[in-house]
């Protein structure tokens, strides 16, 4: 397996499944700047989310390892520091040090999950 690929993978995966999540948010709860006012973008972004949405399912097949558990918890790992992520990028979030310390041990324990040297 290689890491390079499989870094690259776990990404596109954030990028489809966080992406998606944030279109279906914005077609239902549209603008607010992360407060849920407004009134939606419509169908329109929610289609969209839902075809990101389902690209995400096919993009964890294409890992090198086999393991459907094991690439799963390790993407949960970018997940959650891609989520706050995009919120910076998107919505103008701001983490504070305790969201960073939580992303970064989410980090650690997805590199542990994945790239840890098993004998088998």
């Amino acid at each position: 397996m290689t890491v390079a690929r499989s870094a690259a993978l776990f990404l596109l995966a954030a990028l489809l499944e966080i992406g998606g999540a944030w279109l279906v948010w914005q077609g239902v709860r549209g603008g607010g700047q992360g407060h849920g006012q407004g009134h939606g973008r419509g169908w329109i972004w929610i289609g969209a989310g839902v075809v990101a949405l389902g690209a995400y399912g096919f993009v964890a097949t294409l890992q090198p390892e086999g393991e459907f558990g094991r690439i799963l918890a390790a993407y949960g790992g970018v997940f959650v520091a891609g989520s706050l992520a995009w919120g910076m990028i998107a919505d103008g979030y701001r983490p504070d040090r305790w969201d960073v310390v939580g992303a970064l041990v989410c980090l650690a324990g997805m590199a542990l999950i994945m790239y840890a040297p098993r004998s088998r």
